[in-house]
């Protein structure tokens, strides 16, 4: 299964979302909590991942492609189309 990283703030419902979602599949994930250097980590995702306009939380890495956030997420858990990402 392919690592999967999420880069969260504290007082995000859409963050307890996605995490409730992965935790609810059994998928392991690395949670990478921005709250105390949001600015900064928002500007080092957005050059990194070529993101344009603001940078949203959460967002989800899988292994090394940007899935974005939890609406994202969400959606590719609904079509089934998820775990054929997760795998190797």
């Amino acid at each position: 299964m392919k690592e999967v990283t999420i880069y969260t703030v504290d007082y995000c419902p859409f963050c307890k979302k996605a995490e409730l979602l992965l935790n609810e599949k059994n998928i392991k994930y690395k949670k990478i909590d921005i709250t105390n250097n949001e600015e900064e980590y928002r500007t080092k995702l957005g050059e990194y991942y070529d993101i344009q306009g603001k940078v949203t939380v959460p967002q989800i890495i899988i292994g090394t492609k940007r899935i974005g956030g939890f609406d994202d997420l969400n959606e590719l858990y609904s079509n089934g189309s998820l775990d054929s990402i997760l795998e190797d």
